[in-house]
C-alpha cells in the first residue's frame, strides 16, 4: 500500500493549535449488502483490508481501486489520547464522507451526517477515555439514487461522456480537534473595504471574553474586546488598508480567543456588487476570466495526492491567462480555498446537483440541508464571489423541474449571504429568482457564435442556447458560463470525448479558442466568460492542459488571447 497521507491542516479557515491528524492507514472493509451492522462488523475483531485515508476505494491511492459500484464500507482506527487531551472538549472531525455516515466510538453510536460533500465535527468527549479509542465509520452510498446529488459522479458502471469514476466514503482529512470546556463554535467575517473595517459575528459556548486581533504581514493593526454569550458581535477598524483584489490576496490574519481557546484564521477586505450589466469589486468593474474546474485527479479522483497539487492548480489556470474558475459539480475542500484567497483567484461556489431528479419534493431538503453547510462553511472565503447551487437543470426522465425547489434554495441563499450574487441555475431553466443570468453555448463555428451574441450586444433578445429558447433573458449582468470545450487528445488511450468535431491542427484550435473568445471579451454587455474546461478529466478531453496537468499548447498562446482585455476597469 502507498501510505502517502495528507498531514497538513485541513482548514487554514479555523485553525486550531492543539490537533491530531487521523489521515494513513484505517482498517477497512466493503458492505455490499448493507449488512454490516446485522453481521456483528461493530464486534468483528480481524478486518481483511487497510486503506490510505482520505482516499476514496475508488482511487489507486487508497491502495484498493475498486471502480464498481460500491454501496457501503466501513472504516476503523484506533487512537491513543492521554489524560490531558481529554480534560475539555474533543472532537472529531471530517472534510467530507459520501454519503450517508454513522460514526461510531468504543463501540456507541457518537453521530451522523447525510452528505457526500460538506464538512461536519461531532462532540465525542463522552465518548472517549484515556489510553486506547477505536472509531469506526460506516458510509452508505446509492450514487444511482435520483435524490442523491452525485455532481459528475457516473451512475453507469463506466465512465461515460462528462461522467466520470464515483467517489464512495470518505475522501477529505480526518482529524481530532481538543479544547476548553468553552470554546468557539464558528464564526463569520464581514469586510468592509469602503470604511476600512471589519465586523465580526463568533458563536460561542459558554460565556466569557472574546479578543479579536488582526494582523497584516505580521503588524497588529487592530483589535477588539467583548465579554458575552452564545453569539458575539463586534467591530474592528483597521489602521491599514490594503483591498484583496483578483491577483492579489493581501490577506489579513486574525486570532480568536475565547476562555482559553484559540482559533486562527484570516479574512480579505474587498466588497462585491452589481451595477447595470457590471460586476464590481472594492467598486471597479471587474472582467471575469473563469475556467471549468471539476475538482479531479488521476490517481486520487475526488482527492489531490498533495496540498501543493490544490495550489498548483491555480497557478496553473493563471499561468494560461484565467482569473478565476467556476468549482463545477462538487464542494472544493477548505485548503483549495485558501489557495484561491491566497492568489486573489475569482470562483463560484456550487453544488454537486447533476442526476437529481429536479421534480421530486424530496429534493428540497436533501439539498437545502448540504447546501446550507457548504455556504456556512465557506462564507469567510474572499476568492467566492458568488453562489450556484444549480447547474443545467434538464428534465427528468420527462418530467419538469419543480421551480419551487430552486426559489426555495435562491432565497435561502441570499437570507444566509447578502453580501454575494446568486445565481438559480447555471445555464438553463432559470426563474423568476436570480441576480445574474448566464448561459451555456457550445457552439463550435466562431461565425455563429459571434453573430449570436453581436445580436445581444446591439439590442436583440437572448436566450439560452442549449436549451433552444427556454428561458428568455429578462435583464440584468450576463455571461457565458461554459463555452469552447474544444476536443484535442494528447496520447490519449481509447476513446475520447469533446464538443464539435476536433481541429485538424494546432492553427485551427488556437483560432477556434480566440474567435469564441474574443467575441465574449469585445462584448461590452459580458462581465466575463468561463472556458470548458482547464484540464482533461477522464475521457472529456477538452481540457488546455491534459488529465495529468501537462500544457497541450504554450500557455503564453493562451495567455495572451485571455488576458487581451484589462481585469480591473475603473
Amino acid at each position: 500500500m502507498n501510505n502517502t497521507a495528507r498531514s497538513e491542516f485541513p482548514n487554514p479557515q479555523f485553525k486550531r493549535e492543539k490537533w491530531l491528524c487521523l489521515n494513513g492507514e484505517w482498517d477497512f472493509e466493503f458492505d455490499f449488502g448493507v449488512s454490516g451492522k446485522d453481521s456483528g462488523m461493530l464486534q468483528k475483531n480481524e478486518w481483511s483490508k487497510k486503506i490510505n485515508v482520505p482516499f476514496c476505494p475508488e482511487s489507486e491511492l487508497s491502495g484498493i481501486g475498486y471502480k464498481d459500484f460500491i454501496p457501503a464500507v466501513w472504516y476503523r482506527k484506533k487512537v491513543t489520547l492521554s489524560e490531558d487531551d481529554v480534560k475539555g472538549s474533543v472532537f472529531l472531525c471530517f472534510g467530507a464522507v459520501d454519503y450517508e455516515s454513522e460514526v461510531y466510538v468504543n463501540g456507541k453510536l457518537a453521530g451522523t451526517h447525510k452528505g457526500g460533500y460538506t464538512s461536519f465535527k461531532i462532540d465525542i468527549s463522552d465518548f472517549v477515555t484515556p489510553g486506547e479509542n477505536t472509531i469506526i465509520v460506516n458510509a452508505v452510498d446509492d450514487t444511482r439514487s435520483p435524490i442523491q446529488p452525485t455532481g459528475k459522479q457516473s451512475i453507469w458502471y463506466n465512465s461515460i461522456g462528462c461522467h466520470y469514476t464515483r467517489t464512495t466514503g470518505i475522501w477529505q482529512s480526518v482529524w481530532l480537534e481538543f479544547t476548553s470546556e468553552n470554546y468557539i463554535e464558528s464564526f463569520k467575517v464581514f469586510p468592509d473595504s469602503v470604511n476600512a473595517c471589519v465586523s465580526l459575528s463568533v458563536n460561542v459556548k459558554g460565556t466569557g471574553t472574546l479578543n479579536a486581533d488582526v494582523f497584516y504581514e505580521g503588524k497588529k493593526i487592530g483589535s477588539m474586546s467583548k465579554s458575552g454569550s452564545t453569539c458575539i458581535f463586534g467591530e474592528i477598524h483597521l489602521s491599514e488598508t490594503h483591498l484583496w483584489e483578483p491577483g492579489n490576496g493581501r490577506l489579513y490574519d486574525i486570532i480568536l480567543s475565547f476562555c482559553g481557546d484559540e482559533v486562527k484564521s484570516y479574512f480579505g477586505l474587498r466588497n462585491i456588487s452589481l451595477d447595470g450589466y457590471k460586476f464590481l469589486i472594492n467598486g471597479k468593474s471587474v472582467f471575469q476570466r473563469l475556467v471549468l474546474d471539476q475538482g479531479f485527479y488521476p490517481d486520487g479522483i475526488y482527492t489531490a495526492p498533495t496540498a501543493q497539487a490544490l495550489e498548483d492548480d491555480v497557478i496553473l489556470s493563471m499561468n494560461v491567462g484565467f482569473n478565476g474558475a467556476r468549482l463545477h459539480q462538487k464542494v472544493f475542500e477548505p485548503l483549495f480555498l485558501y489557495y484561491c484567497d491566497k492568489h486573489g483567484y475569482l470562483v463560484w461556489g456550487e453544488y454537486p446537483n447533476w442526476t437529481s431528479d429536479y421534480s421530486d419534493p424530496r429534493l428540497v431538503d436533501v439539498i437545502t440541508n448540504e447546501w446550507v453547510e457548504a455556504v456556512e462553511r465557506d462564507f469567510n472565503h474572499p476568492s467566492i464571489i458568488g453562489w450556484c447551487p444549480f447547474n443545467e437543470t434538464w428534465d427528468y426522465e420527462g418530467k419538469r423541474q419543480r421551480n419551487e425547489l430552486l426559489e426555495t434554495v435562491y432565497k435561502i441563499t441570499k437570507a444566509i449571504d447578502k453580501t454575494r450574487p446568486c445565481i438559480d441555475t447555471s445555464g438553463n431553466f432559470h426563474t423568476a429568482f436570480t441576480d445574474i443570468y448566464d448561459t451555456h453555448d457550445y457552439e463550435q463555428d466562431v461565425i455563429i457564435f459571434k453573430e449570436r451574441y453581436d445580436e445581444f450586444k446591439n439590442g436583440g433578445k437572448l436566450y439560452d442556447k442549449v436549451n433552444d429558447g427556454n428561458s428568455e433573458y429578462k435583464g440584468g449582468p450576463v455571461f457565458v458560463s461554459e463555452y469552447g470545450g474544444i476536443k484535442w487528445s494528447v496520447g490519449s488511450e481509447g476513446e475520447s470525448w469533446g464538443y464539435g468535431k476536433s481541429p485538424d491542427d494546432e492553427e485551427e484550435y488556437i483560432n477556434r479558442y480566440k474567435g469564441l473568445t474574443d467575441t465574449l471579451l469585445d462584448n461590452d454587455k459580458m462581465f466575463g466568460f468561463c472556458y470548458t474546461q482547464l484540464y482533461d478529466v477522464e475521457q472529456e478531453q477538452n481540457g488546455v492542459y491534459t488529465y495529468r496537468r501537462k500544457a497541450k499548447f504554450p500557455p503564453e498562446i493562451l495567455k495572451k488571447i485571455n488576458s487581451r482585455k484589462a481585469a480591473i476597469e475603473d
